[in-house]
């Protein structure tokens, strides 16, 4: 499995977009709450957009609390009066790219605690997936290719198996741009790369045993390089 992620730019432009369409449907329709959107293929159709970037349109409007998603029934707007969601959406539209620092706090933060409900929830499916994406990053590594992407999809994957909705929209959320940080800061260097297939294989072994305090133990160590990069040096702009 690989991300596909577009250029930082591309990305931020689509979204805006989309989330402007939204807004601006929800106006026409005179949608109140409770009431439903038009199916994702319905609006890939008529924005012609792919169904993923609709997807993560509606994840982002969610997590801002604007839409609740409910299974098998659709996305309903949420209880929240039409002048206020619009200066909400303004606000999100309006919200500049976070600077690396603040990208490598937050993931920090969100993972450590991510790890520990994966620690305690996980199932034998996310064992398999943790192990894949394992995999995965093992044999890039050991080639020689970069493996920013295959690290990453380890990360999200301990986000699916925490079992918390929110922390997973929001890992969903901020991937593509920790993505982009990565590599142009050049933060995973092959020594690095090497040193994490076994952090990585010391977190899914803490995850398997379902020890949640090792599991946090295991993350702090993984990400301590990586935080003494963000605060040992400044970052390019």
């Amino acid at each position: 499995m690989k991300l596909v992620i577009p250029t930082n730019k591309e990305h931020k432009d689509v979204q805006n977009e989309l989330i402007s369409k939204i807004r601006d449907l929800i106006i026409f329709k005179n949608l109140e709450p409770g009431d439903k959107l038009p199916s994702e293929r319905s609006l890939s159709d008529k924005f012609e957009v792919s169904r993923s970037n609709i997807r993560e349109a509606i994840q982002k409007l969610e997590f801002y609390g604007l839409l609740i998603s409910k299974p098998q029934s659709g996305t309903f707007v949420a209880d929240i009066a039409q002048v206020a969601m619009n200066g909400m959406i303004d606000d999100i539209l309006r919200l500049e790219d976070p600077d690396f620092r603040s990208l490598v706090e937050t993931r920090i933060l969100l993972e450590l605690k991510t790890v520990r409900l994966a620690a305690l929830r996980r199932t034998e499916e996310d064992l398999k997936k943790l192990e894949e994406a394992l995999e995965a990053f093992r044999i890039k590594v050991v080639n020689g290719e970069d493996a920013v992407q295959e690290d990453l999809l380890f990360h999200l994957a301990i986000a699916k198996a925490s079992g918390n909705s929110t922390m997973n929209t929001f890992m969903l959320i901020i991937t593509p741009e920790i993505i982009t940080n990565f590599e142009k800061h050049h933060v995973c260097d092959k020594d690095q790369s090497m040193k994490g297939i076994q952090e990585h294989q010391n977190i899914f072994d803490a995850i398997k045993e379902q020890n949640t305090q090792k599991a946090k133990e295991m993350m702090k160590i993984h990400f301590n390089q990586l935080y003494q990069y963000c605060y040992n040096k400044k970052t390019k702009k």
